[in-house]
């Protein structure tokens, strides 16, 4: 009898594989409407969709480990602009990219919508 693969889990671990084409400037979008977090105030779940957007250099992100850092926030409390920032960080020191900007866009908590945008360089 066939065994199914074994369940995903959260991970920090992003991983690189090669630009197939390097040489070229091209923008890559991935988007993730799932996102959650904890309000590190109050302790409750925190929902965005998370945009991504960059230009390659020799790397490119590999979408299941993107997945699963993504996963890795959700019962983490970070405040919105944090976790906007650090995702950045982690994502430009794991590809070096020639420009990226990350965009949040929060659900409405206690009447306000919050989208937060950050860009490299």
């Amino acid at each position: 009898m066939p065994t199914s693969p074994s369940p995903s889990s959260p991970s920090r671990d992003l991983v690189a594989v090669p630009n197939p084409h390097p040489g070229r400037d091209y923008e890559v979008r991935c988007e993730s409407p799932e996102f959650t977090c904890v309000c590190p105030m109050t302790g409750q779940p925190d929902f965005a969709t998370v945009r991504i957007a960059y230009v390659p250099d020799e790397r490119i992100v590999e979408l299941k480990s993107l997945k699963l850092y993504l996963w890795g926030f959700r019962d983490e409390g970070a405040f919105h602009e944090d976790v906007t920032n650090r995702i950045l960080d982690d994502l430009v020191a794991c590809l070096a990219p020639r420009r990226m900007t990350v965009t949040t866009d929060w659900l409405v908590r206690g009447g306000i919508h919050t989208v937060v945008e950050t860009s490299h360089p």
